[in-house]
């Protein structure tokens, strides 16, 4: 029921079906207002010529049986039923009739046609049960009827009426479709590069070509794009020069730290501020640091995975789980999938205790699905709200609310993204059932090792 409200919401507020009901009800309307007028405009015309049309045939006819000889009449009312769709009948007081249907077409022709034979003319849908149209003429004295198909009055039938309109309709309608296509699709195309920029991925440049508020509209976003690539560009190199010049007065200070006289508890705190220091200059240097794809070899992940887990059981508040495939080989640099792992090993040993226990319980899966290498590394702690998943993985984001109190810069997951992108791979965050986050790591196979 949720899906079912979600969608008619989307039908409701998406431009596109706006369009194309704004348009669909224009042109429903227009046709049927040209419908209404062309039947209004072409009634009176048509009705005396229907009206001339009945006054010729009864003329013709009556003049046909007057002046025939009498042994004769039977083969030419044989000939006229037979070859013209005309029937006489003599009209008697005791006819059942039944009055055509009340239309002003047929008013219009009545008047017409009374207005030639006299007032006493007769018209009927039916005599005798016998439907038909049906009018009344005398010959000297005596009464007759004249029958015609309806069919023949009404050279439109109602039912082809409908098929045209309801066949010009549909081509309307698919007219509809493809102006309301043609204007809603480069917002759709805009609107889908600029969630990609929102989730911190770069979008395919957009056409420009097409009309000139369109061109301009693409041409400003594929700017405004290569405008942030290259900020986001120069902000790596000056993070990379200011970590790389910092390094040397960080090595100064710990060498003085090492002269210095002071307390041991003064030096340990030292020491450790010293190290936190260096290793968020790591981090900045790996952050900046250039792809490099020239270096790409096939790496053993099973191996690397194995590895990651023998170094993670033996700090003493890390308990290992989960099973690792055989003969996994991706492409790419061992050195940084071993970090990445181990990044992601380190973040949940800081901030995904086990509520109500001193350690943590890490789940590190390998194996191959669909054709791709699959990486899981899970932990049994607060996990992460869904609203902040994206920006979990955006530089200088800590989630401290989700995730405890932390130090650090900020650039841990988004350094695990940055190397996944470089290995073409794929980066998923998703709360575990019963709690905890897990992070999937999505990557292209080597060729099997053996």
């Amino acid at each position: 029921m949720r899906k079912l409200r979600k969608r008619l919401n989307w039908l409701k507020s998406g431009l596109f079906w706006r369009t194309f009901f704004l348009l669909a009800f224009t042109i429903t309307a227009s046709l049927g207002a040209w419908t209404a007028s062309l039947r209004m405009v072409e009634r009176e015309p048509r009705a005396h010529q229907l009206a001339a049309q009945v006054i010729s045939i009864v003329t013709v006819t009556r003049a046909a049986l007057t002046h025939s000889a009498p042994d004769l009449r039977r083969e030419l009312l044989f000939d006229l039923a037979s070859n013209e769709g005309i029937r006489i009948y003599p009209r008697e007081n005791s006819d059942a009739t039944e009055p055509l249907s009340d239309t002003s077409l047929l008013t219009i022709m009545e008047e017409d046609v009374k207005a030639r034979f006299g007032g006493d003319t007769k018209f009927a849908g039916k005599v005798n049960d016998v439907a038909g149209f049906w009018v009344s003429f005398k010959i000297d004295e005596d009464q007759y009827w004249l029958r015609l198909d309806r069919e023949r009055i009404e050279h439109v039938p109602t039912i082809q009426w409908l098929g045209w309109g309801t066949m010009t309709l549909l081509l309307s309608l698919l007219g509809a479709v493809f102006i309301s296509r043609l204007i809603n699709q480069p917002l759709s195309r805009l609107t889908s590069a600029t969630r990609a920029i929102a989730k911190g991925q770069k979008p395919a440049p957009l056409p420009e070509r097409g009309p000139t508020e369109i061109r301009e509209a693409n041409r400003s976003f594929n700017q405004m794009v290569a405008d942030l690539s290259r900020v986001e560009s120069d902000r790596a190199v000056i993070l990379a020069g200011i970590s790389h010049d910092l390094r040397t007065p960080l090595a100064r200070m710990q060498l003085e730290l090492e002269l210095a006289q002071l307390s041991d508890d003064a030096r340990s705190g030292m020491q450790s501020d010293l190290a936190q220091m260096d290793a968020i200059i790591g981090q900045f240097l790996e952050y900046a640091k250039p792809t490099d794809k020239s270096n790409f070899v096939a790496v053993d992940l099973t191996g690397l995975l194995d590895d990651c887990r023998h170094e993670a059981e033996r700090l003493p508040d890390v308990k290992m789980d989960g099973e690792v495939a055989r003969g996994i080989s991706v492409p790419g640099n061992a050195t940084d999938l071993k970090r990445v792992i181990n990044n992601l090993i380190e973040n949940a040993r800081r901030y995904a205790k086990t509520p109500g226990e001193d350690i943590t319980q890490v789940t590190l899966e390998g194996r191959i699905d669909q054709g791709k290498a699959v990486i899981d590394v899970a932990d049994r702690g607060p996990g992460v709200p869904e609203q902040e998943m994206e920006r979990l993985l955006r530089p200088f984001t800590r989630m401290d609310i989700a995730r405890g109190q932390a130090n650090g810069s900020g650039l841990g997951l988004a350094i695990v993204d940055r190397i996944v992108k470089r290995h073409h791979g794929q980066l998923k965050l998703s709360n575990r059932d019963g709690g905890g986050l897990r992070i999937r790591i999505i990557l292209p196979l080597e060729v099997p090792l053996a």
